[in-house]
């Protein structure tokens, strides 16, 4: 299948065509012993994830572990329907966003207030997990892949409070989720993710930190791909964060509204992605990736918390 990359030391990238797209959101199969999927994608996106899964030889009762970075949907929205596809299943998710899994409708309800209508072309609906079915991680944990290959767990909150990297023992790869922000493989671009309401400057930094401590050989994002200068990477991930974070400050002291903050930070901070200058397509993907206005409203939300 054409969605299909391997990437060495039995891992695949599956490209989920969130929303009809490719290169958008990654989900990736550890197929050691016990077979393991990282990120589910959307709830639309769980038959692509299947039959990618079916085309690696992964069949209904074959996948061990479901592991999510987080439950915003781009990542978790599927969980329900690959729980249903694959019985046996454990999922596997930081406590603090087990509820979610569980009982999606508090978190549906308010992913509809953000996206209105384009919630069900861009994401679907998350539908609920048996609860007997989902182990809550605490700060740190781990998986078993199996053979002795291990996932860790470890808490990486300031994108999200329920966010977890995982490192893989015998690979070296850390997954990112969102923590390290948004890359772009046709450019080399990356870019916060800061949406509202849980990010925090000073926590996302820590997470960026931590993913530094533990000295990864390769960094895999959600949004998207591998990616083998790791310490350049994080650097910069950090980096970006400040940036934002900066102009963002700066609109706020001045009083401006979102609109206008949107508009200042999108303009001083256009020069810095190869992706806004390339064809319309890529530059629409990275705003979808990693919009000013959801990054721009989330670093708003944190100021007024932080200094009301």
């Amino acid at each position: 299948m054409d969605n299909i990359t391997a990437l060495g030391g039995d891992v695949y990238e599956i490209d989920t065509r969130m929303a009809g797209y490719s290169g958008i959101t990654a989900g990736y199969l550890i197929l050691g012993d016990r077979p393991c999927l990282v990120e589910t994608g959307t709830s639309t996106s769980a038959p692509v994830v299947r039959d990618a899964l079916t085309s690696l030889g992964v069949g209904p009762g074959d996948l061990a572990t479901v592991v999510v970075t987080h439950i915003h949907l781009d990542h978790a929205g599927g969980v329900g329907d690959i729980a249903g596809f694959y019985p046996d299943a454990e999922i596997v998710v930081h406590e603090k966003g087990a509820r979610h899994i569980a009982d999606p409708s508090r978190l549906m309800a308010s992913a509809r207030m953000v996206w209105g209508d384009r919630l069900d072309t861009l994401f679907g609906e998350l539908s609920p997990t048996d609860a007997s079915r989902i182990r809550a991680l605490g700060d740190t944990g781990a998986v078993d892949l199996g053979n002795g290959r291990t996932l860790s767990s470890h808490y990486s909150p300031g994108h999200a409070k329920h966010h977890v990297g995982l490192i893989d023992s015998a690979t070296g790869d850390l997954y990112v989720g969102d923590a390290a922000g948004v890359y772009l493989p046709q450019t080399g671009d990356l870019r916060p993710a800061t949406p509202p309401p849980d990010f925090d400057l000073a926590t996302a930094l820590d997470s960026i930190d931590l993913f530094r401590a533990l000295g990864p050989q390769r960094l895999l994002f959600s949004h998207y791909g591998p990616v083998t200068e790791v310490q350049e990477t994080l650097e910069r991930s950090a980096e970006e964060l400040r940036v934002w974070v900066d102009l963002t400050r700066q609109a706020h002291a001045e009083g401006m509204d979102l609109d206008h903050a949107v508009a200042m930070v999108r303009e001083r901070t256009r020069e810095r992605y190869a992706a806004l200058k390339a064809d319309e397509a890529t530059a629409e993907k990275f705003e979808l990736l990693s919009g000013a206005p959801s990054n721009v409203a989330g670093i708003m939300h944190w100021l007024d918390r932080a200094q009301p």
